[in-house]
């Protein structure tokens, strides 16, 4: 309880470090997450990469709920069975998805013609059936395809996957974009925790809330100057080493038994789906 207090009465300082550790133990649960004894993390990078993108097709191209929402209960097996628990999904994915597509699906459910369903009191909105259904479609598909996608992430060191798109002949630039992007947000997390924690270390007493404000607009104006320049400064350092934007890893890529017969049921089941669904 007491932790509880002092959080409340840390103010700006501590609650900012303490979200920049909450996103680097996060980004550390997906490494360890990969590296674990489920199902999709015994399969072969290429097999998970190319599946999970087939089922996240067909769920776009899906033009029956049914369809979708039987994909959407696929992934969900999957994550069971990769030892990813509901709670992690429930955090990450679906609460962020819902409120981020429930802001633009809402719309839908009043401006859609249609059949009318219910009237909200006082602001005689009408609620219409084809309107419930567009909504309906929409955030469905984005639960499913944010649900793959956190699958994939959590099952495959990012290497792998990035190694994986260029076998698929996913164009330099994107892999190198999406590899560096991915390193220089943990290397903006880890700077900006330590400038908190330097900057908590030499704070004495409590800061007002002007303080504070110029406190972050300053702290995030010397951030992006410190990232900006140490990830120029990498970039140049990897350049030097032999760096043109290929993926070369030790670890070699090898189809095994239990590979093709997961790379024949992503097959079918995307072959199943997109048929169902039209």
């Amino acid at each position: 309880m007491s932790g509880f207090h002092s959080h409340k009465r840390g103010g700006f300082v501590e609650n900012a470090i303490e979200g920049l550790y909450l996103a680097m133990e996060r980004a550390l649960h997906a490494e360890n997450s990969a590296g674990g004894g489920g199902l999709l993390q015994r399969l072969d990078p290429r097999v998970k990469v190319a599946g999970l993108f087939a089922l996240v097709l067909a769920s776009a191209l899906a033009a029956r709920l049914w369809v979708i929402a039987a994909i959407f209960a696929l992934a969900v097996l999957l994550a069971a069975l990769s030892l990813i628990s509901i709670r992690i999904l429930a955090g990450r994915v679906w609460i962020g998805a819902l409120t981020f597509t429930g802001a633009i699906a809402i719309p839908a459910v009043f401006l859609t013609p249609g059949v009318p369903v219910y009237r909200l009191p006082g602001l005689n909105w009408t609620v219409t059936a084809q309107g419930l259904t567009t909504a309906g479609y929409l955030i469905l598909r984005v639960e499913t395809a944010a649900t793959l996608a956190l699958l994939l992430i959590f099952t495959t060191p990012w290497m792998h996957v990035l190694k994986a798109l260029r076998i698929f002949r996913v164009p330099v630039v994107f892999v190198v974009i999406l590899g560096m992007t991915c390193r220089y947000i943990l290397l903006m997390l880890q700077t900006a925790h330590e400038m908190f924690e330097s900057r908590k270390s030499r704070t004495v007493g409590r800061m007002t809330a002007s303080e504070q404000r110029r406190m972050a607009v300053s702290g995030a104006g010397v951030l992006l100057t410190k990232t900006f320049q140490l990830s120029g400064d990498v970039y140049l350092a990897m350049q030097a080493r032999g760096f043109r934007g290929e993926v070369c890893l030790l670890d070699d890529f090898r189809m095994q038994r239990l590979d093709w017969m997961a790379a024949t049921a992503f097959a079918a089941l995307t072959a199943a789906a997109v048929w169902a669904g039209r």
